[in-house]
């Protein structure tokens, strides 16, 4: 998936993609300039970091969905 595709998945602004990559580790890949992410690495990473800080989910204070 692209940043855009992982955003729309996650109900989520692409800006809060990069900043979970840059401060929380969230798995993706440079392929180029671009970063790929694994549908099945964010589910595993979304449930250990979402069972750790519930309502943390996005910039904008909402909980995953």
């Amino acid at each position: 998936m692209s940043a855009d595709d992982s955003a729309a998945y996650l109900s989520i602004t692409k800006d809060t993609i990069y900043a979970w990559i840059a401060a929380k580790s969230m798995p993706a890949h440079k392929v180029g300039r671009l970063l790929k992410f694994q549908a099945s690495k964010v589910n595993v990473w979304v449930g250990s970091v979402g069972a750790a800080h519930p309502g943390q989910g996005t910039a904008e204070g909402q909980p995953w969905k």
